[in-house]
C-alpha cells in the first residue's frame, strides 16, 4: 500500500480487495481489539488495587495480563514501525475510557457532552484501524479547506471523519 490514495473510494477498494484476497477478517480483527482494550483497563484495575492495598500479589496478575494483552496485539498490531505499537496500545486505551466517561455522562443526562466524548473515542478507534491497516500516513493529510483533506473533497469532514467512513464501510461488526 505504498502508493497513495487520492480518495475515499479508492481506499474503499483497496479495503475491499484486501477483504476479498482473505488478507483482513476485520470483524475477528475488532472484537479482539475490544478485547485488547479490556485487558488494558484490567491491569490498570491490578495497578490500582496492588496499590492501594499494599498487595504486590496483584502486580504479579498485571504481569499475566500485560502478556495476554501483548499477545493479542501482536495479532492486529504487524510490523510495527516507530511508536506504532505504543501508539496503538495508547489509541485503544484512549477511545475505551472516552466511551466509559461517554456512557458516564449520558447516564447523569448530559447528552451532548456524552456525543462529543463518544465521536472523539470513534475519531480514535477509527485512527487505530487506519494506522494499523496502512491506509494513514502523515503525508496522505493534507488541510485545504475547513474539513476538507483536499480540493476535491466535497463534504469536508476533515481527516477523521474520512477515516470514520472507512472503518464503517470496511468493518462491520453484524457479519458471520
Amino acid at each position: 500500500m505504498e502508493d497513495k490514495i487520492k480518495n475515499l473510494n479508492e481506499l474503499i477498494e483497496k479495503v475491499d480487495h484486501m477483504k476479498k484476497q482473505d488478507k483482513l477478517d476485520l470483524s475477528s480483527d475488532q472484537d479482539l481489539s475490544i478485547a485488547i482494550m479490556n485487558l488494558v483497563s484490567i491491569e490498570e484495575h491490578f495497578f490500582f488495587t496492588g496499590a492501594k492495598l499494599q498487595k504486590p500479589e496483584y502486580f504479579d496478575l498485571l504481569q499475566e495480563v500485560r502478556k495476554m494483552r501483548g499477545d493479542l496485539l501482536r495479532m492486529i498490531v504487524k510490523n510495527p514501525e516507530g511508536e506504532q505499537w505504543c501508539i496503538s496500545k495508547h489509541l485503544l486505551a484512549a477511545s475505551m475510557r472516552l466511551m466509559e466517561v461517554g456512557t458516564k455522562q449520558q447516564g447523569m443526562g448530559k447528552k451532548e457532552e456524552a456525543q462529543n466524548l463518544f465521536q472523539k473515542a470513534y475519531d480514535l478507534y477509527s485512527l487505530f484501524w487506519g494506522i494499523n491497516m496502512h491506509v494513514v500516513g502523515v503525508s496522505d493529510v493534507k488541510k485545504i479547506d475547513e474539513g476538507a483533506l483536499d480540493k476535491h473533497d466535497e463534504k469536508k469532514t476533515g481527516f477523521m471523519g474520512k477515516l470514520g467512513e472507512l472503518v464503517k464501510k470496511a468493518i462491520d461488526c453484524c457479519i458471520e
